[in-house]
């Protein structure tokens, strides 16, 4: 994949969201641009060079291009003139390739809802991004978020809460404060962690709240904050009427 190659990108009024035509989920309460950031920052992490994008959002009447980056962030498309950077290579290019077509062919049966084939893959991308570059390199964290995804949307909530937990801390790590990928990461956790069971979700709480008030400043994520209380504050209730059998 190169800079040449160009997604459209439609959001309707009421929040649907397309990708060159083709449907895509959105989670409750997330944007459907984070959405947009996610899947095509997956796509620069698999090449290692930015993706450019036209966005349609019709919720603003606006229209724009911009790049996705290898490493999550987004800017203004480079002047036709200005060649993009190459990537110092990590291995050989055969091997970049096929690793490529392997991410683009597991995030098209995730949109598709295949997990079957979709997770095996990228879990075995992982692997091999984990063995070649480390755990924290940004093509990794790419895979790793996709990962995350898949786990969100196949309903294994835990491991979407887990992941997303220690990938908002792996991007503030290596971006620093103030960074989009660690504060989308954060709020993915958040999500995934409201959709776990009782038990499950007293278990990770901790380490979610103490994410959140790492990776960002405690004003910046007090509404999150304030509706895990919340919540762990009815489990307990409830398990308290449980046990007592009122």
């Amino acid at each position: 994949m190169n800079t040449s190659t160009r997604y459209q990108v439609h959001i309707s009024r009421d929040g649907q969201l397309h990708i060159d035509s083709e449907p895509q989920v959105v989670p409750d309460g997330v944007d459907p641009s984070q959405v947009v950031i996610q899947i095509l920052h997956n796509e620069a992490a698999g090449s290692g060079l930015p993706v450019l994008v036209h966005v349609q959002d019709e919720r603003t009447n606006s229209r724009f291009d911009m790049q996705v980056m290898p490493d999550g962030t987004t800017q203004t498309p480079s002047t036709p003139a200005a060649a993009a950077p190459q990537p110092v290579p990590t291995a050989p290019a055969q091997q970049l390739g096929s690793l490529s077509d392997r991410l683009a062919a597991a995030q098209t049966a995730g949109r598709a809802h295949d997990f079957a084939t979709a997770i095996p893959a990228a879990d075995q991308i992982l692997q091999q991004l984990t063995a070649q570059q480390g755990d924290t390199a940004a093509p990794t964290l790419g895979a790793a978020q996709f990962r995350a995804d898949l786990a969100y949307l196949s309903g294994a909530y835990a491991f979407a809460t887990a992941s997303w937990t220690w990938l908002a801390l792996a991007w503030f790590d290596r971006l620093g404060p103030g960074k989009r990928c660690p504060q989308m990461a954060a709020q993915n956790a958040a999500q995934a962690w409201m959709q776990l069971p009782p038990q499950e979700a007293g278990a990770l709480a901790a380490d979610l709240v103490n994410m959140l008030l790492e990776v960002a400043t405690p004003e910046r994520t007090a509404t999150m904050r304030a509706q895990i209380a919340e919540r762990l504050g009815q489990l307990s209730n409830e398990s308290q009427r449980m046990r007592t059998g009122s």
